[in-house]
């Protein structure tokens, strides 16, 4: 915790001075603080921050007038029907490998409920649609990758698929087009809802402190010394496939069947 505070201190004090910022990962909604919304914030609903620190943050996010290809999402989109949870980690396997969309915000909504949140340790927000433009603003779409390492259900927590990928790129905040990420590994448990097998929660968590994020970002010489070195590239031997067969079914004829 007091690191936690004197980085924040340093923080303020880089801002004032010579603006460098970095958002924890994720940061992607309205901040609850007192100061003016950004246009980045202005357009999120259902936001909370769990971190002061992340609401200063957020006013520095840089956004770029351009064309958004979230806008093509049909979030309207009739609703995945319910499948196994082995086949529905292999078919988020699949999806998130080709599409990344942690960090691209390509997201596919069949698979989310409309009462879909997210949340990890900085930020909470309520929608899926929101969490796709949010993290299609925040990362650099040039530079950022989410390169999937596994997605497979959780024997430890029910109706849960626990997603493992390595975070890298910049994010747009801060002057020169934004600050590196050191790439690090984060863990994200999606919890599917029984009834319906949709996804309802997605919660973040990193494999180093959040103090450690910070710190590699603003000062990047750092990195090694006293923050820890960055995560090793993912070597993934295996191509995730889409199932051919849901019961027995050709995967066409099933998809085609989940909209009748």
């Amino acid at each position: 915790m007091k690191i936690e505070m004197l980085l924040c201190t340093l923080f303020a004090r880089t801002v004032a001075f010579a603006p460098n910022t970095f958002a924890p990962n994720h940061l992607i909604a309205t901040s609850t603080a007192t100061s003016p919304p950004t246009q980045l914030q202005a357009e999120m609903k259902g936001y909370e921050t769990k971190n002061a620190a992340v609401g200063v943050l957020s006013n520095f996010m840089q956004v770029e007038e351009k064309s958004n290809p979230i806008d093509s999402i049909d979030f309207d989109a009739i609703k995945f029907n319910k499948v196994p949870l082995e086949t529905l980690a292999t078919i988020l396997d699949y999806e998130l490998y080709n599409k990344e969309w942690f960090v691209t915000g390509n997201v596919n909504p069949i698979y989310f409920s409309e009462e879909f949140e997210f949340q990890d340790p900085d930020v909470q927000l309520l929608g899926i649609e929101n969490y796709a433009r949010g993290v299609y603003k925040l990362f650099d779409q040039d530079t950022s990758r989410a390169e999937i390492i596994s997605s497979k259900v959780n024997e430890e927590k029910e109706n849960t698929i626990t997603v493992t990928w390595r975070l890298s790129g910049k994010v747009n905040i801060g002057p020169g087009g934004g600050l590196s990420i050191k790439p690090y590994i984060c863990i994200t448990d999606l919890k599917v809802d029984e009834d319906t097998g949709l996804i309802v929660l997605q919660e973040d968590t990193f494999d180093i402190p959040q103090w450690d994020i910070l710190l590699s970002a603003l000062f990047p010489f750092l990195i090694g010394k006293v923050t820890s070195e960055p995560a090793p590239p993912v070597n993934r031997e295996d191509v995730p496939v889409m199932p051919k067969y849901f019961g027995g079914a050709n995967i066409l004829d099933s998809f085609l069947g989940m909209f009748k």
